[in-house]
């Protein structure tokens, strides 16, 4: 668990404006050092099952709420996954018209199926 003075330095970093305490950044960056101080902690206690728990449900939002700020507001995204060194793949986003080119099947084939 992060004391005060952790959280108080990483909200302040990562807020995005005077009052701010409670937006993805925020959330994110507190749960990423939250994730590191029970990385580490599991690396010496490896049979904390309830600590690795713990660990995933923390892992699962944070994952959950960067995919809500890639798909809200990418050039945030950007700016925080590169700010907190976090390794995470940009999801291709399917344009329907593309999508629906490519599945077409032509006169031609149609032609070519039915015999």
């Amino acid at each position: 668990m992060l004391d005060k003075k952790k959280k108080l330095k990483l909200v302040e970093k990562y807020r995005t404006h005077k009052n701010d305490t409670g937006s993805t950044e925020v959330q994110v960056a507190i749960l990423t050092e939250e994730i590191k101080e029970l990385t580490n902690h599991l690396k010496t206690h490896k049979k904390d099952f309830s600590s690795r728990r713990g660990l995933l449900a923390k892992v699962a939002l944070r994952h959950k709420l960067m995919r809500y700020l890639e798909r809200e507001d990418e050039k945030r995204f950007t700016k925080l996954v590169k700010a907190l060194k976090l390794k995470m793949p940009k999801r291709q986003q399917v344009n329907m018209a593309e999508y629906l080119e490519k599945e077409e099947v032509t006169e031609e084939e149609e032609e070519e199926i039915e015999e």
